[in-house]
């Protein structure tokens, strides 16, 4: 169909889709959407432990579990023009085509004047959208929620890899426009160059809502990254590289209340690295999709 070839992998435009093919609430036909929600199933580079390729097909499947409606925001997705337009066809193992074709989707939806969200798939997804949204938004700067600052030059030789994707952006937007919170893990010569070059908050979220209301008075739009990992592991065990130290799901809802506030322009978004089979329990994708319905709401 037409629409298989705009979005390849994905719904076309006549489609309404339904849960479970669906995301709980982004049940807007495509036309009538302003943001569009897709699939990046990919963890070909991951470092540690794969998986993170099941996690948009399952958040869909695990929405069921939640309400559309947010008491936080006094907001419900029902009210939201949000089309889920499904999962993209991603070769495993081809991060260049992976990234080409999520940056040509990606693309498509800013053509279309719609905001692009993703669901990972491992952090290396971001690029490929974070290319299309620059290409539509050339004053961007990236909001980027992670336990790993993911500067490296290289891993293992391989400068397309999770471990890689800030240090990849950064070649993209330069210095000073890359605020990355919750950082607590990397190598020495990582966070030396992170200090150099970025806009680095170790340890917490703190200070999201001021950064986010300069951003505001000053019309720069905003890609929002958010990696899982940024939550403690007690919060969020089903991911890939878990690190100990991060935040609770509460402070994870008071960076979103305070970027609610402050109501910056979000341009585009991405949630990534659930690993939901490494989680029997269910609670990561739980506490995945709470973060994908309250991360909508902020568009």
């Amino acid at each position: 169909m037409e629409g298989h070839l705009d979005y390849p992998g994905l719904t076309d435009d006549a489609a309404r889709p339904t849960w479970p093919q669906c995301f709980l609430g982004a049940a807007t036909p495509r036309a009538e959407a302003d943001v569009v929600l897709f699939g990046a199933p990919f963890d070909g580079t991951v470092s540690y432990r794969p998986g993170s390729r099941f996690a948009p097909m399952q958040m869909r499947v695990e929405s069921m579990g939640f309400e559309t409606y947010s008491p936080n925001r006094d907001a419900d997705l029902e009210d939201r023009a949000v089309h889920d337009a499904g999962d993209l066809e991603l070769a495993p193992g081809n991060a260049v085509a992976a990234l080409g074709r999520i940056e040509a989707t990606a693309r498509r939806i800013y053509a279309e004047g719609k905001v692009p969200f993703m669901i990972g798939g491992e952090h290396l997804v971001t690029l490929g959208a974070l290319r299309a949204a620059l290409a539509a938004h050339p004053a961007l700067h990236v909001l980027h929620f992670d336990a790993h600052s993911d500067t490296r030059e290289d891993y293992l030789g391989e400068p397309l890899s999770h471990a890689c994707v800030m240090r990849r952006a950064h070649d993209l937007l330069g210095d000073g426009r890359i605020h990355s919170f919750g950082i607590r893990s990397g190598t020495r010569e990582e966070f030396a160059w992170s200090r150099k070059h970025l806009d680095l908050h170790r340890d917490a979220l703190l200070g999201v809502g001021a950064l986010c209301r300069r951003l505001a008075a000053e019309g720069t739009p905003v890609y929002f990254t958010v990696d899982l990992d940024v939550l403690d592991p007690s919060a969020l065990p089903g991911t890939g590289t878990p690190e100990p130290g991060g935040a609770t799901f509460r402070e994870l809802q008071a960076a979103f209340d305070e970027i609610a506030e402050a109501r910056p322009t979000i341009v585009g978004a991405d949630l990534v690295e659930l690993a939901p089979q490494l989680d029997a329990s269910g609670i990561s994708t739980a506490a995945a999709c709470r973060a994908l319905r309250e991360m909508l709401l902020l568009m």
